[in-house]
């Protein structure tokens, strides 16, 4: 077993003892939280299940791939895999059906193969865009967040792409 399992226990223990010196009861603290946690976490459930059923009526309405195929001249004229398209159209919506799509990458194209590695960093990258977008955008009056969000997302897309693409040149 190696040193990292030790890791996040040793980090709590440190935090329940330097909270326990500064006078903190730690379970009335964790309990605390916890209950001001309820409250979001109801105020937040009807976004969630609505996402998740517009992210299931986008895929089995058949919209996802018609939108594939009418991308695919787009995405071949920017240079980026056709095979892509579904990463790229169901990232910025549901994280739990784009890690399954990148699953099936890595099972068809090999885990180190070119169209992986692509779809690996459009995974990795494209979250940021949405926690910079809402950041950025929260002070905003009139904010017009379709447009820069489309294109931050273009851009991630694209420069992975480059990126693998220099990746294997060298």
């Amino acid at each position: 077993m190696s040193f990292s399992v030790y890791i996040i226990p040793v980090i709590f223990l440190i935090l329940a003892v330097f909270a326990r010196f500064k006078g903190v009861n730690v379970y009335d603290a964790f309990v605390g939280g916890a209950k001001e946690a309820v409250p979001l976490v109801v105020s937040l459930f009807p976004y969630l299940a609505a996402i998740f059923v517009l992210t299931e009526l986008f895929e089995a309405s058949g919209l996802s791939g018609f939108l594939q195929r009418i991308l695919t001249p787009v995405w071949g004229f920017l240079g980026i895999p056709s095979e892509l398209g579904e990463l790229i159209l169901i990232k910025p919506f549901s994280g739990s059906g784009s890690l399954a799509v990148l699953s099936d990458f890595y099972s068809k194209y090999g885990a180190d193969g070119y169209l992986s590695r692509c779809a690996s960093v459009i995974y990795g990258s494209s979250e940021t865009v949405f926690y910079v977008s809402a950041v950025y955008f929260s002070g905003a009056k009139n904010a017009k967040l379709l447009l820069p969000v489309i294109i931050s997302l273009l851009a991630g897309v694209l420069s992975a792409v480059i990126a693998c693409r220099l990746c294997a040149v060298i």
